[in-house]
């Protein structure tokens, strides 16, 4: 059985005061529609978990019967931090979860073929993540006002979602950094911490997150208009 966690329990912060970016309407849906769609429909998962903050559990329900979602879910309420709110999605998988994507609801442009290809690479190796080399040249700055050095970009990966792991391991893993106290926003850093490799997975079709207005006209020409 595989199973999907979509964080969505994030008070997305850098749009702005009073704005929750999962509910901002974007190609006729809220973003979250989108990304709850592509799982609800991925042939390789059997059930979602959104992670989602208290008091929101009804506009969730609301969503998935306004867009029809059949396949099996169940909300779970969200932690102070990213990986607390993973850590609540964990306890709350079935006992016969094998494998377990983590996505960010907000990434709502995520292509059935990556999230077969991040399956297919956890399965074989443990853990897996969707990546894409970067491509800008990058600078490295001391003062954040001038440059200091050109970084070397040839063996640099821009990480993005899902990330995918047999449960074993990523339950151990985030109980490592747990132990050490330590603030993750990216579940494969758990994984370095146990000596976990994590396989790349390349995103060969954009799969933008939305972090700030300026994101959405952009996701908007990606997405198929809703119904």
């Amino acid at each position: 059985m595989n199973i999907a966690i979509l964080v969505a329990a994030g008070r997305g912060t850098r749009m702005g005061p009073n704005v929750d970016k999962l509910f901002l309407e974007v190609a006729g849906r809220p973003v979250v529609a989108h990304t709850w769609q592509i799982f609800n429909d991925a042939a390789g998962i059997d059930e979602i978990i959104l992670v989602v903050r208290e008091g929101m559990q009804p506009h969730f329900t609301e969503l998935a019967r306004l867009h029809g979602f059949t396949k099996s879910y169940r909300l779970v309420t969200g932690g102070a931090e990213r990986q607390d709110s993973v850590w609540n999605g964990l306890a709350a998988l079935s006992p016969d979860c094998e494998l377990v994507a983590i996505q960010d609801a907000a990434r709502p442009c995520t292509s059935a073929a990556l999230i077969a290809a991040t399956l297919q690479a956890a399965r074989e190796s443990g853990a897996a993540v969707a990546a894409q080399p970067v491509t800008d040249t990058l600078k490295e700055t001391s003062d954040g006002q001038t440059i200091s050095r050109t970084v070397d970009r040839s063996r640099l990966w821009s990480v993005q979602t899902p990330q995918t792991f047999q449960t074993a391991i990523i339950r151990r893993a985030l109980q490592a950094a747990r132990d050490q106290g330590l603030k993750l926003t990216d579940d494969t850093a758990a994984c370095e911490l146990i000596g976990q490799a994590v396989r790349l997975v390349p995103s060969l079709a954009p799969n933008p997150k939305v972090t700030v207005p300026g994101d959405l006209p952009f996701i908007a020409s990606l997405l198929p208009v809703g119904l």
